[in-house]
């Protein structure tokens, strides 16, 4: 079964602060390589590239950082790395097959447009204590500089 993305997948990586990225969960088609590679419960989010693949960035919280507990807050670590183009290893690029677009994040929050589905993915991860209450997830904005007194 292939996944066919809609006209709406984003095809590049979000370079302002308006831009979006999507927010995807594995298929059961996924190959376990893949499977193992991303991990279960993890924070899926990238875009679609002119080749027909997917560049993804994900978030599992394998070190059991007590700031990444949340689905949400793992999801807005790798949409951060994606959108400042950060160095990391846990990027990859996948045939489409492997992931479904579940919603859409940015810098300023999270839309899930398929809730069961991310719901499922969490279940089957064992993480469904990290899924997030609603739909709608609007990220607080970040603090003021500090004033440096001098």
């Amino acid at each position: 079964m292939t996944v066919l993305m809609g006209q709406d997948l984003p095809l590049e990586r979000p370079d302002s602060a308006t831009a979006r990225a999507a927010l995807f969960v594995p298929t059961a088609n996924i190959k376990e390589d893949v499977l193992d590679t991303v991990r279960r419960g993890a924070a899926i989010v990238g875009y679609g590239n002119h080749d027909r693949t997917l560049t993804i960035y994900y978030e599992s919280n394998r070190f059991n950082e007590p700031n990444l507990v949340k689905w949400e807050q793992k999801a807005r670590k790798a949409f951060d790395r994606l959108a400042e183009n950060l160095p990391t290893v846990s990027k990859m690029i996948s045939k489409p097959e492997n992931f479904e677009q579940v919603g859409y994040i940015n810098s300023k929050g999270i839309l899930i447009r398929r809730m069961e589905k991310l719901m499922h993915w969490l279940e089957t991860s064992d993480a469904l204590a990290t899924a997030p209450e609603s739909e709608n997830i609007v990220f607080a904005p970040p603090p003021p500089p500090k004033k440096i007194n001098t």
